[in-house]
């Protein structure tokens, strides 16, 4: 582009890379860390490969972790013969948002999509019916999105968690969402209603 150094080039491209951000975007974001002192960047940097070198995933449930545990699942106020099944962390934060849940999780990391290459093996099935097995749970809340991949995921488990001893409640969230939308995205409230209201499948 011209008028600018290849430094700035390389900064605004960067930043084009990540969701949501246009090139114009980016290179509000570029001029705007050009302008600050060197420590905002430095900071900034820090914070990114902070992130990426100490987050990893719970070792019982799948959520971010920066230890073996998640803080949730080492909360001894948890409730923890409640277990709700998430596709990804940014569900978890959602529902923890909406405060009316005080169970556990497990995250599948995704949702089944045959068209791409995503079956059963891609995600922590598996570990969630051994989570089972071994006793102690009395409902499992699948709250997977109301897309197409939610519901497939959804009914998948809902057969499998019914063949695991000892038996237990399977529920389904009672969304007050539209079809096609994500748990992540839904406010507050109807998160809190759907949970209260969800249903035996």
């Amino acid at each position: 582009m011209a008028g600018l150094t290849a430094s700035m080039e390389a900064l605004i491209a960067a930043f084009n890379k990540l969701p949501g951000v246009g090139p114009r975007t980016a290179e509000r974001f570029a001029f705007y860390l050009l302008s600050q002192p060197s420590s905002v960047a430095r900071e900034l940097s820090q914070a990114i490969l902070r992130v990426k070198e100490t987050i990893g995933f719970c070792s019982v449930c799948f959520n971010l972790a920066d230890d073996d545990f998640c803080s949730i699942c080492r909360d001894p106020g948890r409730d923890k013969s409640i277990v709700c099944v998430v596709e990804d962390p940014r569900s978890v934060i959602a529902m923890e948002k909406a405060g009316a849940y005080k169970g556990v999780y497990h995250v599948l990391l995704g949702a089944l999509s045959p068209l791409d290459g995503i079956g059963p093996r891609e995600l922590r099935i598996q570990e969630l019916k051994n989570r089972l097995k071994a006793g102690g749970v009395k409902e499992v809340i699948l709250a997977t999105d109301s897309d197409l991949e939610g519901e497939s995921t959804a009914l998948y488990l809902t057969k499998e968690l019914k063949r695991i001893e000892p038996p237990m409640q399977v529920t389904r969230l009672a969304f007050g969402l539209p079809m096609g939308s994500n748990v992540e995205f839904a406010d507050q409230v109807t998160l809190g209603r759907a949970m209260e209201g969800r249903r035996s499948v």
